[in-house]
C-alpha cells in the first residue's frame, strides 16, 4: 500500500518557497521559518500571495509533488505538475470508455450510488446518535428510492437529474445535523461562486481540498484527471477528479464541517462577509480547518471492498487504483467507496 505523505499548506501571506538541495525552504521577510524534506511531501498548496522559485517548481515536478495555487480564501487558480506519467494504454482505455454515454454510464452510476449511499449513511448516523427526527427519516427513505432510480436510468442526462434531486433532498435536511450553533450555521440549500453563508463557505473550502487530493490520486495511478465519465468535459476542468470526489463529499468533507461546528471549534466569528456579499473564512479559521483535515487523514478505517485497514488520506488513491484496475479489465465493475 502506498505511504501517506503530507500536503504542505502555505497560508501566511508573503511567504517565499525555494529549493535547498532536497529540501523545501519557507522564508518570510528573509528569515527561514521551515525546512521540509521533499520526500515527505505529496503536494504543496499555496494560498494567496505565496511565491515559489522556478528551481523548486522543477524539483517538485521531478519528484511528483503537485503544487496548487489558490486565492487567499480558497478559490482554485492554477496547478503545476511534472511530466505525464503512467501507462499510455490505460489512458487510451480511459478515453475510449469516456467517449460514449453507453460505456461511461455504468461507471458514472457507481460514483452516484456511492454518493447517495454515503449521504444516506450520514443522515442515518444522526438518527442513531440523536434520536428520531421526522424530516431526516423521510429524507433517508427518499434517498433509498433515488438509489433505485439511479440503477434504472438510461442516459447520463437522466443520471445527472436524479443526482441533483438526491442532493437537494440531502441538503433540505442538512440543518438537522447541526447540534450546536444552529442559527449561525443553518443553510437554505447549497450556494457557491460565491458562498453566501458560513456553512456553504466551509463546505466549498473543504470540497476544494478534496478535489486537490482526488486530482493527485488519479495522476499517481496514471489516469487523466480531466477525462471524466459523469461531469462534462471542459478545458481545464478536472472532470474525473470531480467524479471521484462525489462519493467522498458526505463522509469526509460534510462530516468534517459538521464536527467543527458541533464541537464549536469554529464560530460565527470565524467568518467574514465581503462588500459583494460573499462569505469567507478568516485566516485563523483556515488554520483550524487545515489542522483538523490533516489529522483526520491520518485516521484508519476498514476499506469495505479491500477488507483491510487504510488511512483516510489514502482513500482517493485506493479508489483511483480500483478505477484503473476496472479500466484495464481486471475488475468487472468499479466498486465505489461506501462508509459503513
Amino acid at each position: 500500500m502506498k505511504k501517506l505523505l503530507n500536503i504542505l499548506y502555505i497560508q501566511t501571506q508573503g511567504t517565499y518557497l525555494r529549493q535547498e538541495g532536497e529540501t523545501v525552504v519557507a522564508e518570510r521577510e528573509r528569515n527561514v521559518v521551515a525546512r521540509i524534506p521533499i520526500h515527505t511531501l505529496s503536494g504543496i498548496v499555496c494560498f494567496g500571495n505565496v511565491l515559489c522559485s522556478p528551481f523548486l517548481l522543477g524539483l517538485c515536478g521531478e519528484r511528483g509533488v503537485h503544487v496548487s495555487f489558490l486565492s487567499e480564501h480558497g478559490k482554485f487558480m492554477a496547478r503545476v505538475e511534472g511530466p505525464v506519467s503512467g501507462n499510455v494504454l490505460l489512458r487510451v482505455s480511459q478515453m475510449k470508455v469516456a467517449s460514449t454515454s453507453e460505456t461511461a454510464l455504468p461507471i458514472a452510476k457507481n460514483f452516484i450510488i456511492g454518493k447517495i449511499l454515503n449521504s444516506r449513511n450520514v443522515l442515518q448516523r444522526r438518527l442513531r446518535d440523536h434520536g428520531p427526527e421526522s424530516s431526516c427519516e423521510q429524507a433517508v427513505q427518499r434517498l433509498a428510492s433515488y438509489i433505485r432510480d439511479v440503477r434504472n436510468v438510461g442516459s447520463l442526462d437522466q443520471l445527472r437529474g436524479t443526482e441533483g434531486e438526491a442532493a437537494a433532498s440531502y441538503f433540505d435536511v442538512f440543518n438537522t445535523l447541526l447540534m450546536a450553533q444552529q442559527s449561525a450555521f443553518s443553510i437554505k440549500g447549497r450556494n457557491r461562486r460565491p458562498p453566501l453563508d458560513p456553512m456553504n463557505a466551509l463546505l466549498s473550502f473543504l470540497y476544494t481540498l478534496l478535489a486537490h487530493d482526488c486530482t493527485g490520486a488519479l495522476e499517481s495511478v496514471g489516469l487523466d484527471p480531466q477525462i471524466g465519465f459523469l461531469h462534462a468535459l471542459r478545458p481545464g476542468r478536472p472532470s474525473l477528479a470531480l467524479d471521484l470526489m462525489e462519493e467522498f463529499r458526505a463522509p469526509l468533507a460534510d462530516r468534517m464541517a459538521l464536527n467543527l461546528v458541533n464541537l464549536q471549534q469554529l464560530s460565527p466569528k470565524s467568518f467574514k462577509t465581503t462588500e459583494s456579499g460573499a462569505v469567507e473564512m478568516t485566516d485563523d479559521a483556515m488554520k483550524t480547518l487545515l489542522k483538523a483535515w490533516q489529522m483526520k487523514k491520518k485516521e484508519t478505517i476498514l476499506h469495505p471492498f479491500l477488507n483491510e485497514k487504510v488511512e483516510i488520506g489514502l482513500l482517493p488513491y485506493v479508489q483511483a487504483l480500483l478505477l484503473a484496475r476496472h479500466l484495464r479489465g481486471d475488475l468487472d465493475a468499479y466498486p465505489p467507496f461506501l462508509l459503513k
